[in-house]
């Protein structure tokens, strides 16, 4: 998969060409005093003082040299910096810096010299740069491109076998989005390759389409089974729909399809284990 899109972030320096870059500008809690002016030999070295500041809890203080590291081609630093920037974590949230900051390491990837130790950084980069182009990203250039977004989540669902590839790829399938026609089918395949890895919300759906028959053929029991793994497995506020689908369809059931979903859970339980 080569380049989609041309957004690069202009390179990070601490002075002009040559100086050396600062870790911090000044002292940082759980930093000790005589390491906040460490200069990186490389960026590799600015990258672990920045885990490490930010390990200690001071994002904001991991900013610079994360910076320094992804102007030097460290992928994790970019990576770092689009999490931290999509979630405003040490940094103001701009969804357009994250998003240039993970097609940074899109753009980059060469899959016949891949480093298989960045797989899951890489991965999670396709998913990221796919879930910005579908939605788009308001006051800036980047306008949604569900078609462009689909080959970002098929790419990352087959040759990573990522599981919110294959979760992403799922939902277009089901809402018949990228110019695809609804298939839940085909949604049902990605959404069990996804759930057999412990995906929450591909258990959730994968679930529901099973119990209701919506598009796959009914398999109540067994789709109370995915329910089950999904409510159990559902934390927090975003996943608090996990937990209301599985109590719909749960009210619904009856004591054969209650029953049987425990024997499945049992069986898969145990092969899992």
């Amino acid at each position: 998969m080569a380049a989609f899109g041309r957004f690069f972030l202009a390179c990070y320096l601490a002075a002009s060409a040559g100086a050396p870059a600062y870790a911090f500008d000044g002292p940082a809690k759980g930093v000790p005093s005589d390491q906040t002016l460490d200069i990186f030999k490389d960026p590799h070295q600015a990258l672990q003082a920045a885990l490490e500041s930010y390990r200690a809890g001071n994002p904001a203080s991991s900013v610079e040299a994360l910076k320094y590291a992804a102007a030097g081609g460290e992928p994790l630093a970019q990576w770092k910096l689009g999490k931290m920037y999509a979630d405003g974590d040490g940094v103001p949230r701009d969804d357009y810096k994250a998003y240039q900051y993970f097609q940074q390491i899109v753009d980059k990837y060469d899959e016949d010299n891949a480093n298989w130790r960045e797989k899951s950084v890489v991965a999670s980069a396709f998913v990221a740069v796919g879930v910005f182009q579908l939605n788009g990203i308001s006051g800036s250039r980047l306008r949604p491109d569900p078609e462009q977004a689909m080959r970002m989540f098929l790419y990352a669902a087959t040759n990573f076998s990522d599981s919110n590839a294959q979760y992403n790829l799922a939902r277009l399938y089901m809402d018949g989005a990228a110019g695809l026609a609804k298939d839940s089918r085909q949604a049902a395949r990605w959404l069990n390759l996804a759930a057999e890895k412990g995906h929450v919300e591909s258990q959730a759906l994968l679930g529901h389409l099973l119990f209701a028959g919506d598009g796959v053929p009914r398999q109540r029991a067994r789709g109370l089974m995915w329910l089950t793994l999904a409510r159990e497995g559902a934390n927090g506020k975003n996943q608090d729909w996990v937990k209301s689908l599985y109590d719909q369809d749960l009210k619904t059931a009856n004591d054969n399809d209650r029953q049987v979903a425990l024997v499945y859970l049992e069986e898969h339980l145990k092969k899992r284990n």
